[in-house]
């Protein structure tokens, strides 16, 4: 009798309370930890006064913070694979810390630089590896533990930017930097200890073999699946980080302070929060890779806009509907990897795409500052990120379209 309770209590964990109490965890912890990647955005502008440097130069942290994230992402993932998610997460707070207090002593951009893409490795320990471990966790609502896991970054460009311009403003960013590095392990490291359970084994053997009939009925192989959202997700985020690095220093070039571009900013993560979130409710009803089409439609769609209007009352406007169309995009390929490939090399796998996206924010963001020092305004770094999407749209219509197409056929010839 007591072995069929633990059995069932075993087989309930998955969609349970104890499941949602883990989300809201996830959350908290993604939000504080993802703070690596808006702490350089705010500062951007300070950093380019203090090292004398053109805009594309004092871009360069903002991408060695992306790569450290892309390259912390998959590391991170392997680790929350062989030994779960609390290696990851310690990890990430010691790095953190270290981080930010040595960003407060660096003496030239080059060393700010080197120093953020250590932060950014930490700040993946808040992306990729929670995604993995939380779509463990729920199946009746995956699409939707995943929007939420993801939305921690998002959460953090809405409430860090603001905090970040204060102090900033107030006490420097030297100072600023210190206290976000010893406030990171005080959230992150008890959190991290919450999260040591582990899902049955059980359960990811049946969902095991669940992917599998799903990848056949797909008919595509898994490393042709894999490369084709690595190439996806690199395509979309050169087009997303258009807005997302440049929006404060576009502000502050058009006359509108970069106070104004930070509750830009603010507002358009805020709302790509409400994106993803709204995106699980719809992918769990419609499918991860119908919704993946819809939001990057609607991105491109946003992207125009920023050609032709520029007050700000069309900016504040602009980027609200940018972050709600452009908010659900990266969560769905987790639900499409845990959909179809392997749950236990999860966390690998979806920090390779997720490399790959924050790969495409890296050089998207360092390509837009380039392409302003060039021409003198970012029209054309905005007509480039849409030309990007152009590429993402095209490669998941196929993904999605083309399996479907060729069953029909088969049923044809059936016929």
């Amino acid at each position: 009798m007591a072995g069929l309770q633990s059995r069932a209590f075993r087989s309930g964990e998955v969609d349970s309370p104890y499941a949602w109490l883990r989300l809201v965890l996830t959350v908290i912890l993604g939000t504080v930890a993802c703070v690596g990647n808006w702490s350089v955005v705010v500062a951007l502008p300070a950093i380019q006064v203090e090292f004398d440097t053109l805009r594309g130069g004092a871009s360069v942290p903002y991408t060695c913070a992306m790569l450290g994230f892309s390259f912390g992402g998959v590391v991170m993932g392997r680790l929350a694979d062989r030994f779960t998610i609390v290696m990851p997460v310690l990890i990430g707070a010691l790095m953190l810390c270290t981080g930010f207090v040595a960003a407060s002593y660096t003496a030239s951009i080059w060393q700010f630089a080197l120093v953020y893409a250590f932060i950014g490795v930490g700040s993946a320990a808040g992306f990729a590896p929670l995604i993995s471990d939380l779509s463990h966790w729920f199946r009746k609502r995956r699409a939707l533990a995943v929007a939420f896991a993801a939305s921690g970054s998002y959460l953090a460009g809405t409430v860090w930017p603001l905090v970040i311009e204060h102090f900033q403003t107030t006490q420097g960013w030297r100072a600023t930097h210190v206290g976000i590095g010893l406030f990171a392990p005080l959230v992150m490291v008890p959190i991290a200890f919450a999260l040591r359970r582990r899902p049955a084994t059980t359960e990811i053997a049946a969902v095991e073999a669940a992917t599998e009939a799903a990848r056949q009925e797909l008919g595509l192989k898994p490393n042709v699946l894999q490369a084709v959202l690595v190439v996806a997700g690199f395509a979309c985020c050169m087009a997303m980080s258009m807005p997302q690095v440049h929006i404060v220093a576009y502000c502050g070039d058009l006359g509108y302070g970069v106070a104004v571009g930070t509750q830009i900013l603010s507002l358009m993560l805020g709302l790509g929060v409400v994106s993803r979130l709204a995106s699980g409710v719809v992918a769990d009803r419609i499918g991860a890779g119908p919704m993946l089409i819809l939001g990057s439609s609607m991105q491109a769609a946003a992207l125009l806009l920023y050609l032709f209007f520029n007050s700000r009352s069309s900016l504040y406007v602009i980027s609200g509907l940018f972050g709600l169309f452009q908010g659900g995009i990266v969560p769905m390929y987790a639900v499409i990897i845990r959909q179809f490939l392997p749950p236990r090399e999860a966390g690998t796998r979806i920090g390779l795409v997720l490399m790959a996206t924050v790969l495409g924010m890296a050089c998207g963001g360092l390509l837009s500052g380039m392409i302003y020092d060039a021409s003198g305004s970012y029209r054309l770094a905005f007509l480039h990120g849409f030309l990007w999407n152009c590429v993402n749209l095209a490669l998941v219509s196929w993904l999605i379209l083309w399996p479907r197409l060729k069953q029909r056929q088969r049923a044809a010839l059936a016929a």
